[in-house]
């Protein structure tokens, strides 16, 4: 039974662009070598109003993958977005929690030779593009080794959704 939840789960998983967090963490090939891990965190040193350091660590069911600390964040959603660099490895994007304000930056980050890297900047957003379902990053359809970012931006008193596509390495 055990293993026929896990098949339905890698299915479901692979049928999503960009896979939210799961109980249990996020499902992807995040190091390229064909197998499936789960990526999950774990919160220290934070309270629920988010004092102390609150830093979260994103851990791996696959030891040989080093986890990496992302402070400060009061916890967060992962995100599996698939291989947006076209490497042969999954993109893991992070939206860090917090206690206060509707801004937050969501991360993406790459798996290199030398470690986790940021694939692009930080990208700004607000919870209002969260609520229109305006998801921050996704592969260009018309270019190659583009990705579309799509960000929010205060211009005029007002939030602004704007989409523009980036060249990623």
């Amino acid at each position: 039974m055990k293993k026929l939840i896990l098949i339905a789960v890698t299915l479901t998983g692979s049928l999503c662009v960009a896979q939210e967090t799961a109980e249990n963490g996020i499902l992807g090939n995040f190091d390229g070598n064909g197998t499936k891990e789960y990526a999950y965190t774990k919160v220290r040193d934070c309270t629920d109003e988010c004092d102390g350091k609150c830093e979260t660590t994103i851990y791996f069911s696959d030891k040989k993958i080093k986890p990496f600390m992302v402070s400060p964040a009061y916890d967060g959603t992962l995100y599996n977005l698939g291989d947006l660099n076209e490497d042969g490895k999954d993109e893991l994007g992070f939206y860090p929690g917090w206690c206060t304000s509707c801004w937050r930056g969501f991360l993406v980050y790459t798996l290199t030779k030398t470690g986790w890297k940021t694939l692009v900047p930080s990208i700004s957003t607000h919870c209002s593009q969260w609520e229109d379902e305006k998801f921050p990053i996704k592969k260009d359809p018309k270019k190659k080794g583009y990705v579309i970012i799509t960000s929010s931006q205060w211009e005029d008193d007002d939030i602004r959704i704007k989409s523009t596509s980036v060249k990623v390495n």
